[in-house]
This record gives C-alpha cells, sequence and structure tokens, in this order.
C-alpha cells in the first residue's frame, strides 16, 4: 500500500537519500547523519510532509537500510520507502516509479537540504500547476566568479548578474519527468539538467535561504544554529 498524507493533493515528492555524502567525513549514509540528535532526512521529511498540497512521499534509501529508514519515518509521516541506486538517478527512478495513480505534479527534493521550509514546496508546485514543464528555486549568486585556467591562473570576471545558485525541490510534470528519464544518457545530478539536455524549457522561482545543502561539516554547524534560532 502506497502512503500518503493530504488525499486530494496532487503533488508527490520524491527524495533520493541513498547517497554516501563522503564531503561530510566518514560515517553513516549522508541522509541518515544527525543534525541536533534527529537525521537529515527525519528534518527533510517533516518539512516536505507539512506543505499542504502534497499527496505522498517516496524515499530512496541505501539499499541496506529500507526496513530502518521505514521505521524511521513513521512516526513522522505516512512515507513509501523504496531502494535507491548506486547514483542519483536511478534513486530518482526508483522512486518515480513507486509513484500512485492520481498526482501529476511530482517534486525531487535533496535530503541533504533539510531545513527547507514547506512554503518553498508550495511555490514551486504552484508554478508547475500554473503550466510550466520543469520548476527550480533559485537564488541570485552574490560572489565575484572568475573563470580559470589548469594553472589557477584567472582568464577573466563572469557576469554574475546572468548566474542563479540552484536548490531543491525541483518541480515538474510528471509525463515530462517520466519522459526524461526514459530518454536519459549520462547520468546527471540536476533533475532539470534532463529536461534541458532534452531541449525542455525550466523556469526559475526564488528560493529560501533555509534551502542550504548540508555537504560540509561547516554547513552542518551552521544548520544546527539555524535550528536553535526556529528554523
Amino acid at each position: 500500500m502506497t502512503a500518503q498524507l493530504n488525499p486530494r493533493g496532487d503533488v508527490a515528492v520524491l527524495v533520493p537519500a541513498a547517497g554516501a555524502g563522503v564531503r561530510l567525513g566518514p560515517g553513516a549514509p549522508k541522509a541518515l547523519r544527525l543534525l541536533a540528535g534527529e537525521p537529515l532526512l527525519v528534518h527533510a521529511v517533516r518539512r516536505i510532509a507539512a506543505a499542504p498540497s502534497v499527496h505522498t512521499i517516496v524515499v530512496a534509501a541505501p539499499a541496506t537500510e529500507v526496513e530502518a529508514v521505514r521505521a524511521m519515518l513513521a512516526p513522522v509521516a505516512p512515507v513509501t520507502v523504496v531502494p535507491g541506486g548506486a547514483e542519483r538517478q536511478e534513486s530518482v527512478a526508483a522512486a518515480l516509479a513507486a509513484v500512485p495513480g492520481g498526482p501529476e505534479i511530482v517534486l525531487v527534493h535533496d535530503a541533504a537540504r533539510a531545513l527547507t521550509p514547506p512554503h518553498l514546496v508550495e511555490s514551486v508546485a504552484a508554478a508547475v500547476r500554473d503550466g510550466h514543464d520543469a520548476v527550480i528555486p533559485v537564488l541570485p549568486v552574490v560572489d565575484t566568479i572568475k573563470e580559470v585556467d589548469a594553472t589557477e591562473r584567472v582568464l577573466g570576471t563572469v557576469d554574475r548578474s546572468a548566474l542563479r545558485a540552484v536548490q531543491t525541490p525541483q518541480g515538474f510534470r510528471r509525463s515530462v519527468l517520466v519522459a526524461a528519464h526514459r530518454s536519459a544518457g549520462d547520468a546527471l545530478t540536476d533533475d532539470a539538467g534532463l529536461i534541458e539536455k532534452q531541449g525542455g524549457a525550466v523556469m526559475c522561482v526564488p528560493g529560501s535561504e533555509l534551502a542550504l545543502k548540508i555537504t560540509r561539516p561547516f554547513d552542518m554547524a551552521l544548520a544546527e544554529h539555524l535550528l536553535t534560532t526556529g528554523a
């Protein structure tokens, strides 16, 4: 039986959570690392489940941790847990295959963006609902960006006004994401990249500072500080 939240919702959220997270250092798979005493995945799912349009959440967990993840998330929200793959794209495809009939909007969200607020989930879903095939939340790039060669010699300064930092959840019409994965060649770490590669249009909506990606120990420390301030 597929777990669901709002039976009238039109959104399914896929959470690929099978990655190792080597940049965080040795330890458990990345999504299962503890943030303020709870796994990143628990924080992420709790916030996704609070978005009122969400009908279904499917988590692709490490293959050896499926039962443990299912038990971990049971008190948080009704979630379907499937075995993930060696690559992110494989995990997304496995989660996508487990979405039940009904939701026509599919969001893909990184468990590492554990503090993403529910309103960002709703904002991305709303943009897909308004007719866009693919939608990504973004932030302006605020640092000066230099282009360099193989010796680290600066070649020039990149115009940052046309640059955006991409976050998740990324949103898609279900049929578009299914077709993109069926036609995928080389593995990509960004689902919107599949749409771009196949010539589809990807639209942007404003992201959130809270949707930072926890990749390094510093990011974990920052996230813990944000939690203490009520994030």
